[in-house]
Parts: C-alpha cells; sequence; structure tokens
C-alpha cells in the first residue's frame, strides 16, 4: 500500500497553572498540531508555549478556535448569530497568527473545536460562515474538516483548500457524524483497537462507522486528541501500525474539494 496521511493532535489545551495533555511527546509523533486559541482552552502563555515547540519540532501549526467556554472545555453548544460568530473566528485566528509568527513559525491550518465542530459537521451554513471568517483573515489558510460532513460540504462550495479528517480515538455515527461523547463507546481508549483500525481506514479510503458501515471518502489526516488519559499510547500506536501498513507520514498540502 503506497499512501501518505498526515497525524494531527489538539494541543496547547491547558491554561494558566493547569496542564492537560504531554504535548512535548505529542510533538514528537504527530505532523500538525492543532493549538487552542484561548477560548475553550489556552492562554497567551500556553499558546506562545506550544507554537514554540511546534516550530522546533517541525510540525505544521494550525489554529484551533472553540465557543468561549473555558469551563466546558467548548463542549457545549451555544447559539449565536453568524456574525458574530464569525467574528470569534477571526479574533482567534487572529491571535494564533500572531503568536505564531513570534515564535518564528507561521499557520497553515485551520480545525474547529468541540461543540462548534460537531455543530458545523451538522449546518452547512453554518460551517461555511467559520471558514469565510477564517479565510477574510488568512486568505491561503487550509480548512481541515470532518470527512463526509457538512464541514467538507462546505469547503468545497467555497472552493478554499481544505484537509479531510478522521479521528482515531472516536466512534462514528452511520452519517460521519461523531458518536455523542456521553454514549457508551464514543471515545476509544485502547491503543490496541485505534492503531489497526486506522490502517484498515487508510486501507480502504472509508470511514467504519460504529455499526460496520463503511464510507467512501477523502483522508488526508488523522487526529490523536491530546486531552486523553492514553493519548501518547494511542498517537505512538497509530503512527507505528500506519507505518507497518506502508503509509509514509507528511503534512497534508491541502487541495479543493
Amino acid at each position: 500500500m503506497s499512501k501518505t496521511v498526515d497525524l494531527n493532535a489538539d494541543m496547547g489545551e491547558g491554561y494558566g497553572a493547569w496542564d492537560i495533555g504531554d504535548d512535548a511527546a505529542l510533538l514528537d509523533i504527530v505532523t500538525s498540531a492543532n493549538i487552542a486559541c484561548g477560548m475553550h482552552a489556552g492562554d497567551w502563555d500556553v499558546m506562545a508555549r506550544t507554537m514554540r515547540l511546534a516550530v522546533e519540532n517541525d510540525v505544521g501549526i494550525g489554529a484551533h478556535p472553540g465557543f468561549p467556554d473555558l469551563h466546558g472545555f467548548g463542549r457545549r453548544r451555544m447559539q449565536l448569530p453568524l456574525p458574530s460568530l464569525q467574528n470569534l473566528v477571526r479574533y482567534q485566528v487572529g491571535a494564533a497568527l500572531a503568536m505564531a509568527r513570534a515564535a518564528g513559525g507561521a499557520v497553515r491550518h485551520l480545525k474547529l473545536h468541540g461543540a462548534l465542530a460537531n455543530m458545523t459537521s451538522e449546518d452547512v451554513e453554518m460551517a461555511r460562515a467559520c471558514y469565510e471568517a477564517a479565510l477574510s483573515v488568512a486568505p491561503n489558510i487550509i480548512v481541515m474538516v470532518l470527512a463526509g460532513t457538512a464541514q467538507q460540504r462546505a469547503a468545497t462550495d467555497l472552493g478554499c483548500a481544505m484537509a479531510c479528517e478522521i479521528f482515531a480515538d472516536r466512534a462514528y455515527n452511520d452519517d460521519a457524524t461523531l458518536v455523542d461523547r456521553s454514549l457508551p463507546g464514543a471515545v476509544i481508549h485502547d491503543p490496541d483497537v485505534a492503531g489497526p483500525r486506522m490502517a484498515e481506514m487508510i486501507r480502504e479510503g472509508a470511514i467504519i462507522t460504529a455499526s460496520g458501515k463503511r464510507i467512501e471518502t477523502r483522508i488526508d489526516t488523522i487526529c490523536l486528541h491530546g486531552d486523553t488519559p492514553t493519548a501518547v499510547k494511542i498517537a505512538g500506536q497509530v503512527r507505528r501500525a500506519l507505518e507497518d501498513s506502508g503509509v509514509t507520514l507528511e503534512r497534508f498540502k491541502g487541495a479543493p474539494g
């Protein structure tokens, strides 16, 4: 099997004196980093430190905006008028651009976080509004989308560069959206399950849902959540399983849909 794929992880999600995840260890494994922009998690110091580590490890930097929900880690759904939501995205992308530049790097992609990502995976208009906002601040940014969802349709309609993402540690519904975290089996914690599962999806070019359904899709990148207890072990096992299957790991290039 001759394929290439990117590995990305959400990081920079500590706040003040509180650390979440082992970003330094993950940056030895992944090829792209989605760095929190201070709304659902992160702050100016955490952003600066994480951006610097990403540059030192030659890992691609992404802005990871979410709802203004530190208490709920951005996982609570919020209803905002679309113009206000667009300003929220611009605000966070602008912060990421500045912090990356100060660290000697550059933001190359955008990935929405948590409830904002889930809502835009269901709502094309909302996804389009977020992506238009990001592009208004960073016209060349690559939009990372949840493969097979309304996010991908919105990015395709816009004609912007995008990268299609699947998740190593999340279960899927039959419409390619993620199983709600409140349901049993929604989050995969076992590295020995996650690794072979990803190798199979890449081999088949399809999302395999919780029910066993196969949804053929473009796959450019695999997400490894940084805030789960077994995150680093899952990341390592996924990388090994992919390499053992003949998959080359490299940053996504981003191409229109």
